[in-house]
């Protein structure tokens, strides 16, 4: 149920806990019509900042890389700290001219032909894992199968000791979400502190005895000229975790959660009524799991009737924009086969994400393997949410599958 405009107007967008209390898709409706464009106080000694709603202006931001630069920072959290150490070194928080250098390199990483064999293994290690679960009865699908499908891709990519997996992944679940609201901030520091080294040794050993894997490519190439350094390898090895492993985890949640409440969808689904690859994309803008990025400006400028500052800080409201009316049918139905499906939940323009492939592949290997063993999906008790201001989903959601 969509919030009143006041209420809505008056929540706090820096507090995890505002998005505990409430559905992000219920914030917005209300600000969309009315304020599309506001500037959101300084709270607490946290500066104050624009906060963009609609799809169409969301879009612009995305597309204008010269007018809203990414290197100070793309997280609310880290930019409202100061700028981010990561800025110039890590593709998200890289502006052009090196950006364009550096996400070539990514996205050679990235290719559907280099993926090819991290692909195959998708397949396999989703229907063990669906197929694990069968005679559980009652259990929890976000830590006893979506946990364990994006972090196993993305360390196949990266070719990630397999006993090192389990250490990365509770690094990855305290980098940029918790499971509650006792979480210190200083844990999160702490968690991506230790993902960034772990990944700078990784890349110093790739760099002395290269293989195959995305580490030892980035370890070994040139941009610009010049190797990349250690950090910088880490870092994007780093981004690549918490990009891959997190969002992927939340949507994969958002999913299962989405087909149980909508079994003729799920039904549909099964019978072929509709097509698979439309289906990801209603899921992916269904689940949204990155609410937000952020930018800052590098001039003056308008957004819808926002003046915008040189300096000042823009957030770009990706839940909003892919619930917005004026673009999407009903947009509060849940509907797999939406055509076209214009969301913005991996982004747009030069920052669109370079793990797009491996994100629709983790979950077009999920709808598969649930479609041939699974007829009815049931949820008990309700699901618990992620405690972020950036990403959005369920840490627990206990179901049961039928055959």
């Amino acid at each position: 149920m969509s919030l009143p405009f006041a209420l809505a107007r008056s929540l706090d967008l820096t507090d995890p806990a505002t998005f505990a209390a409430y559905d992000p898709r219920d914030i917005w409706p209300e600000i969309r019509t009315r304020e599309p464009v506001f500037w959101h106080e300084a709270r607490d000694g946290k500066p104050g900042f624009w906060v963009v709603t609609r799809h169409a202006d969301v879009l612009a931001c995305y597309s204008d890389a010269a007018g809203l630069a990414s290197g100070r920072g793309t997280v609310l959290d880290v930019l409202l700290r100061g700028d981010d150490p990561a800025g110039g070194k890590m593709l998200a928080v890289t502006d052009r001219p090196r950006h364009r250098s550096l996400r070539r390199l990514m996205l050679r990483a990235f290719s559907p032909r280099v993926l090819g064999h991290v692909a195959r293994r998708i397949d396999s290690r989703t229907s063990r894992l669906i197929a694990s679960v069968g005679d559980l009865g009652i259990f929890d699908f976000a830590t006893e199968v979506a946990e364990h499908l994006p972090m196993g891709i993305i360390c196949d990519l990266l070719s990630v000791p397999e006993q090192d997996r389990k250490q990365l992944l509770e690094w990855s679940k305290s980098a940029l979400a918790t499971e509650g609201s006792d979480h210190a901030a200083l844990d999160s520091v702490s968690a991506r502190n230790e993902l960034v080294l772990y990944f700078m040794d990784l890349a110093l050993d790739r760099r002395a005895a290269p293989g195959d894997d995305v580490v030892s490519m980035l370890a070994t190439a040139e941009v610009d000229g010049a190797r990349l350094a250690p950090e910088e390898v880490a870092l994007n090895c780093y981004s690549l975790i918490l990009g891959g492993d997190e969002s992927s985890r939340m949507a994969a949640t958002a999913a299962v959660k989405a087909l149980a409440e909508n079994p003729a969808q799920w039904q549909a689904l099964r019978d072929g009524e509709i097509g698979t690859d439309t289906a990801i994309e209603e899921v992916l803008r269904w689940s949204t799991p990155g609410m937000h990025f952020a930018r800052t400006a590098t001039k003056s400028l308008t957004i819808g009737s926002g003046s915008i500052r040189q300096g000042d800080i823009v957030t770009l409201w990706n839940t909003s924009a892919n619930d917005d009316d004026t673009v999407f049918d009903s947009p509060r139905t849940f509907d797999l086969s939406r055509n076209p499906n214009k969301h913005v939940a991996l982004g747009h323009g030069p920052h669109f994400c370079v793990g797009a492939f491996l994100g629709r592949a983790s979950l077009r290997s999920l709808l598969t393997s649930l479609a041939r063993s699974v007829r009815r999906i049931e949820v008990h008790g309700a699901p618990e949410r992620v405690h972020s201001n950036f990403l959005f989903g369920h840490h627990s959601l206990r179901v049961s599958f039928e055959g």
